[in-house]
């Protein structure tokens, strides 16, 4: 039996309780987490936006240390420290043999599974395939990536998704290029990676955009130059701190309606908006014909930082072991499995930028 946060049902609390894991079977690893980050993508199950079944253990951004592999796992052994992967590729659906692994059609199938036992014998599912708010957590071997060489273990977490979303919409769906300018819309623990990414990538003037007065401080630790207090003269203000044009990219980090369309109005004419933030179905973006034409901009979805984690987390560790990317500078606070809850009002709240669970 082991200590986890579980989401009974969609809007209802979590509840901090103790369930029971199997042992691994072929192809799956057990693993003692040394720490998850709290993210907005465990908000989004929690209430509805994305739906996965429930009732579910949450947490999907993790690392820890192997405690025992089933049959036939071989890349990895006990003792080693991984990095968790909560989207892996199959490998051989239609994105997959494109090269488009980020897309995976299966790569959520495994939320499905029975993963636990609750202490009333109810079963449970992983939320988003690794169950990482947990003391332990059992996973494919397919979700377990070694951890890189010179990154702490604890903050190595944040690799499993913050960091590999926000450098991979820079890198490689935006493809920010030396001196261009980049507005980022959201100073969460995505956005704060995506502004150190926007920095690596040789960005030249980069603003940061957030509701909170409060942010600026962590946004400009990040790499931003200009901090805006989101407002209706947003983009108008982004393309005053742009020579009048507007930025050459707008990484929106929030998922809402307004924010998106702010973001793609923000850029200059023949822009680029990429969008990583998750709304709901609710969240309608309008835009009428004469205006795409006019413009010349393009908007893009962005799952995951388009990334190979495999091939991407050595070139991010790189760049931490190099001093360039402070994974520090996304956690505004370290708690315990038990404030998990007080976390997620936080989000609400628009508060802070990572919380990390340090088991």
């Amino acid at each position: 039996m082991v200590r986890a946060a579980v989401l009974p049902a969609i809007g209802a609390p979590l509840e901090i309780t103790r369930i029971e894991l199997p042992e691994p079977g072929p192809g799956q690893v057990r693993i003692r987490l040394a720490a998850a980050g709290v993210c907005h993508s465990d908000l989004s199950l929690s209430n509805g936006t994305m739906r996965l079944p429930v009732p579910a253990v949450l947490g999907h951004e993790g690392s820890g240390t192997v405690l025992a592999v089933g049959e036939g796992v071989g890349h990895i052994a006990p003792g080693d420290a991984v990095v968790l992967n909560w989207a892996p590729s199959c490998g051989t659906c239609h994105p997959c043999t494109l090269g488009e692994v980020w897309l995976c059609a299966d790569a959520l199938t495994g939320a499905a599974r029975i993963h636990a036992v609750a202490e009333d014998g109810t079963d449970l599912h992983p939320g988003l395939n690794v169950a990482a708010f947990a003391e332990e957590t059992v996973v494919p071997a397919s979700c377990v990536l070694p951890a890189p060489d010179g990154v702490p273990l604890t903050d190595a977490a944040l690799l499993g998704c913050a960091v590999l979303t926000g450098y991979g919409a820079v890198h490689h769906s935006a493809r920010v290029r030396e001196g261009e300018s980049v507005v980022v819309f959201g100073v969460g623990g995505v956005g704060l990676a995506t502004l150190q990414a926007a920095r690596i990538a040789g960005a030249g003037t980069v603003i940061a955009v957030d509701v909170s007065p409060e942010k600026e401080a962590l946004a400009r630790r990040a790499g931003a130059t200009e901090y805006l207090v989101a407002s209706e003269t947003t983009a108008r203000e982004v393309r005053r701190l742009t020579g009048g044009h507007g930025a050459d990219v707008a990484v929106e980090c929030v998922g809402r309606a307004v924010t998106i369309r702010t973001a793609w109005e923000s850029t200059r004419r023949g822009g680029r908006t990429t969008v990583v933030g998750i709304g709901g179905k609710d969240q309608q973006v309008t835009f009428n014909a004469l205006e795409i034409f006019h413009w010349g901009r393009t908007l893009s979805g962005c799952v995951y930082g388009d990334s190979r984690p495999a091939e991407d987390l050595p070139a991010i560790a790189a760049h931490i072991r190099a001093g360039r990317f402070d994974l520090s500078a996304l956690v505004t606070e370290r708690i315990a499995l038990d404030g998990i809850p007080a976390a997620f009002d936080n989000m609400i709240a628009g508060k802070g930028g990572r919380a990390l669970v340090v088991f």
